[in-house]
Formats: C-alpha cells, structure tokens, sequence
C-alpha cells in the first residue's frame, strides 16, 4: 500500500512545479505560440482524418453508459463496489490495435479518467485506479501506449475536468449532485490533483502521448447554472486552464490540446473538436457557442447511439452512414473520432468490430480521397461534398441527384469547378461531362446507384 507520506511529497512536488509554469506562462488573453514540433503535429493531426474513440472504465460493468453514476443518482458509496468486478482478463491490446489499423485509423483517444473519477493507470497521487481497486490490478494505458508504439498508431488520453468522486470537486457543477459528498471543498486542490495525474500520464512511462481531449469544462459554465445571458466562455469557477495547458505543453511540447466545451477555442489550445455535430452545424443544441476557429478540427459520435458500453443499445450505424460521416466531416476540413465502448471483459463487440472492418474495407480503395486532404473549393452540398489536394479535387457524390430521361446528372451549385477533364476514382475512367445553362457541372454516371461513394476526380483551381 502506498504511505500518505509519498502521496503527499508527489503532489507536493507535482503543485510546485504547475505553479511554476503558471507564474512564466501566458494568461489567458495572451497570445499562445506554439513551438515547431506542435506546429508539425497539428499537420500531422489534420491529415490523418479519422481516429477512434474508446471509453471504457468501471461503468461497464452495469452496462448502461458512461453516466450511469450521475443518471442512477449513485453515491460514492454505492459505486466504489463496482471497482471490484472490473475484470478485464481478455484485454487484448495487440488485438484492439491491430483491428484500428485494419479500420484505417491514424489514432486511438482513450479515456483515462471520465467523469466518475476512475484512472484507468497507475496513478500514484490515488487508490482510486485499476491497479488498486480492480482484480485485475493491470495498467490498461501502459499495454495499450506499448502496442501503439509497436504498431505506429498515435494515442491520445480523454481526460475529465469533472469529477463526481473527488471530495474536492465543489462548488459541484450541473452534474454528479447525488454523489454523496459533503459540501465543501478546495477547488484549487482538487486542480492541483489533477495536474499531478496529468504529469503522471505525461512525464514518459506513457511514451510520446499524440494529446489530451479535455471533457467537463462545461459542468462549471454559467449559462447553465442560472445565468443564461451569461457570456459562453464564462464559469462559476477559475478552471486555471493557462496553467494546466503551459504544463503539458512544457512536459511534452509535441502534445495537442483540445477541449470539449463547446465554445470558441481558448489560448493554448491545437485543436477544436464538435461533440455528435458537423463544424458549422447545431442538431444537437452543443454548438450553440462553438464557431468554427483556425486550428484543425475534429468531429466525434458513436457507432451505436451509446459512449459507453450499453448492452441493451443496439442502434449501430450501417458501413455506409459511417463512411458518409467520415467523408462529409473531410469535405468540412474535419477529422472523425468514432467511438466504441469495450465490454467490462476487454473484449469489442462484434458489431462494432464489423464496421471498423467495414469502413477500413472501403478506405483500402478511397483513402487518398480523405486521408492527407484539405477541405474542397465547395461548401458542403446536398449531393455531397468535396476534398482536396495541392493537384486534385475530390468530387463526394454521397447522394446522387436524379438523372435526365437521356442520364445526365447535374451537379448544383458546381460552376466554379475547373471542369476541362472529369474522371471516375480509382478506375481514372473518363466520365462525360458538360456544362450546363447555369454552369453546373453535368455528368453521366455508371448504373450503380448503390455505390457508398461516387467519387469524380477534377484539377485543383488556380
């Protein structure tokens, strides 16, 4: 057992140097300038377009999602039990990584800590980890950071602002009230805390960590806790996100940041991401705020309806609707992070496992479509999209609009295309094209109108 005599000097020694950061890094209305190595990993980031997503941790084992703890009013007391039958014994990381990569993925993001508290490593500033509290008693990070450098995928950490376990958290947020804590607390301890798990995952045991995606931020916002004029970016509490952001960035230059708190990027942040959303688009009440800012982008849903695992959900979308969103979010210049929920043995889901298949089937031929392009010369279409590189554009004929008796299809809203040569990907067929009275792009298509993806290839603009 770990003495409070070690727990203490290392958060001692963890609190020490944030604070030291802190008091030389920017605040936050200062400008951030991100070094070389970060520049080239936002690069990097942007052109790999499609990564998974994972959240996994003690809440599988009920089988209801990730917020069961707040959704079923559990107080810590009745969810701590849960700890001791988390038994992930056929965890396989070659295996998940190996089918990530057959997906066609770049990276994993994983959740290191959700909402409830729970770190899925070895974390020394608490017991409230697998290692600890778990029979398993195995650093689930560790293998998978292992595997990932073995098989060259990227890995990033989720990482929960909130926390409905830690008796620090208060003043309490929106969410996590039937915890059961008292009321009361330090909330600069609590942060404090949390930057010394942060510079556990960070500090090398972990290998070169691709980022952290932030998640809770919003629990704290104002405008949610009965003030609604309030401005977007303000909240209840001093999050000290200049001092947490400095402090990666200083133990891992390389590292990006993004935050899931559906407002306009902070200083300090790599990249913004959309929860369940398209950049630009609101259908689910999130991105009320967000605007889309200048860093690269990034869209995040799930492959059923659920975050994590839920054994009753079965509404799993088809290979097509997911190779449709990953393509509509390129054409937007945006990643997409597909997220699974792993059942409380380690092991993926079937279903889950057949589409990551289904849509790495399809990237086999279409990857350069998407992969290491740039959001096209057209704004989003009903028909579809496009991408582009420095010498092509992409032409994402997603949904095909009606051919004329003689099987001319038009193409609204394309007159600005340079159109002297159209071809068919991959095949580089030649596809008869013409002009029409508008000077739309007018085109014969093959027969096969179930095609996931008809896509045209044309010269990029000058």
């Amino acid at each position: 057992m770990r003495t409070f005599a070690l727990l203490n000097l290392l958060l001692a020694l963890v609190v020490t140097a944030t604070r030291t950061v802190a008091a030389q890094s920017p605040g936050a209305d200062a400008a951030y300038h991100p070094t070389p190595v970060n520049l080239s990993a936002r690069d990097e980031f942007r052109q790999a377009r499609f990564g998974v997503f994972i959240h996994w941790g003690v809440y599988s084992v009920l089988g209801q999602g990730e917020w069961v703890m707040n959704n079923s009013k559990l107080t810590v007391a009745d969810y701590e039990p849960l700890a001791q039958k988390f038994n992930p014994t056929k965890f396989d990381a070659a295996a998940w990584v190996a089918l990530f990569k057959r997906a066609g993925t770049e990276y994993i993001t994983i959740t290191s800590k959700h909402h409830d508290g729970f770190a899925m490593w070895d974390s020394k500033v608490s017991d409230w980890d697998i290692v600890d509290r778990t029979p398993y008693g195995k650093d689930v990070l560790k293998q998978l950071a292992e595997e990932c450098e073995r098989q060259g995928i990227k890995l990033f950490f989720y990482h929960s602002h909130l926390d409905w376990h830690h008796p620090d958290y208060f003043p309490r947020g929106r969410t996590g009230r039937a915890s059961g804590r008292p009321a009361e607390g330090d909330f600069n301890r609590y942060l404090d805390y949390m930057d010394a798990q942060l510079t556990e995952l960070l500090s090398g045991d972990y290998g070169q960590v691709a980022g952290i995606w932030f998640d809770g931020w919003w629990d704290q916002q104002s405008k949610g806790l009965g003030h609604p004029d309030a401005p977007p970016h303000q909240t209840q509490v001093d999050w000290r996100l200049p001092q947490t952001y400095a402090l990666i960035h200083q133990l891992q230059p390389a590292a990006l940041i993004g935050n899931n708190h559906h407002v306009l990027p902070f200083a300090g942040e790599d990249f913004q991401m959309f929860e369940r959303d398209l950049p630009g688009e609101n259908t689910t009440g999130f991105s009320e705020d967000a605007g889309i800012g200048s860093l690269p982008l990034e869209t995040c849903d799930t492959i059923n309806g659920s975050w994590g695992y839920n054994s009753s959900d079965q509404k799993f979308k088809s290979v097509k609707d997911l190779v449709h969103y990953l393509v509509r979010a390129a054409g937007r210049d945006a990643n997409l992070l597909l997220n699974i929920g792993p059942r409380p043995d380690g092991t993926i889901d079937p279903d889950s496992t057949a589409r990551l298949e289904g849509v790495g089937e399809w990237l086999k031929t279409f990857a350069p479509t998407v992969k290491g392009t740039r959001g096209g010369p057209l704004p989003p279409q009903a028909w579809g999209v496009t991408t582009r590189t420095d010498e092509l554009v992409y032409v994402h004929v997603l949904n095909r609009p009606a051919a004329d008796a003689a099987g001319w299809t038009t193409l609204p809203n394309t007159d600005k295309l340079v159109a002297d040569q159209v071809t068919q990907f991959p095949s580089n067929t030649i596809v008869e094209s013409r002009r029409g009275s508008n000077g739309d792009l007018v085109v014969r298509l093959s027969n096969d109108v179930d095609t996931v993806d008809t896509v045209l290839t044309l010269p990029t603009p000058r």
